[in-house]
């Protein structure tokens, strides 16, 4: 029986590579890993980020959220907010456990999937 282990790849769909390149590259400062005329992959502390374009058409389908974890989630939201990312509110509080607060704040990329930043507190 295999076990799962870790996640290795997150794969999220695109419409437009040079506009996600440009996206995930010079406004998010991923470390893109390389690319070919329909994929681009990106380097993400560890796990792979393959931005894709749909095989056929029929194959559109929304993406699943990439949580991007940062130390401090207010800094990187100003710091993003002047590249002009288009965030759906504010930095806010999700959860407490223990000693321990979890926040977050989503946002749209150029191909309209929501991803968020997180940032887990210690207080």
């Amino acid at each position: 029986m295999t076990q799962i282990q870790k996640v290795g790849q997150i794969g999220v769909p695109i419409k437009d590579l040079q506009r996600a390149l440009h996206f995930y590259k010079e406004q998010l400062g991923l470390q893109l890993l390389f690319n070919t005329e329909t994929m681009a992959f990106f380097e993400c502390g560890g796990l792979r980020l393959l931005l894709s374009m749909p095989e056929q058409e029929q194959y559109d389908y929304a993406s699943s959220i990439v949580y991007f974890q940062v130390e401090d989630i207010k800094a990187s939201y100003e710091k993003l907010l002047e590249k002009e990312v288009k965030f759906l509110g504010e930095p806010h509080l999700v959860a407490k456990m223990g000693q321990t607060e979890t926040w977050m704040v989503f946002f749209k990329d150029t191909e309209d999937n929501t991803h968020a930043l997180m940032s887990e507190v210690h207080i």
